[in-house]
């Protein structure tokens, strides 16, 4: 899976201007706030704490216009807890986003 971060990147680098350390850190904040409900979301047992992750994942994606981590946690909203399937896409973007 292809991910396009062009919305997300240039959300960051408005915020940062020129100011390439702030741009790291806000790379480095966003990926790990990422990591942190995927983290939720493996963890998850029940549909509540599976929602939740989900809900909150969306939530900061919508915030830095993540067009393409939207669409993931729009469709771990829709799916079981712990679909694996969901779980590797979303592995698969932050290892996309860190590289």
């Amino acid at each position: 899976m292809l991910f396009d971060n062009g919305a997300l990147d240039a959300t960051l680098a408005a915020a940062a201007a020129e100011d390439d350390a702030l741009l790291a850190e806000l790379r480095t904040a966003f990926a790990d706030s990422v990591d942190r409900q995927i983290d939720l979301l493996k963890r998850a047992r029940c549909d509540g704490n599976w929602n939740v992750a989900a809900l909150r994942m969306k939530g900061l994606a919508t915030s830095f216009h993540a067009a393409e981590l939207i669409e993931l946690a729009e469709e771990a909203l829709v799916s079981a807890p712990g679909e694996p399937v969901v779980l590797r896409k979303l592995d698969d973007y932050l290892a996309n986003f860190t590289a």
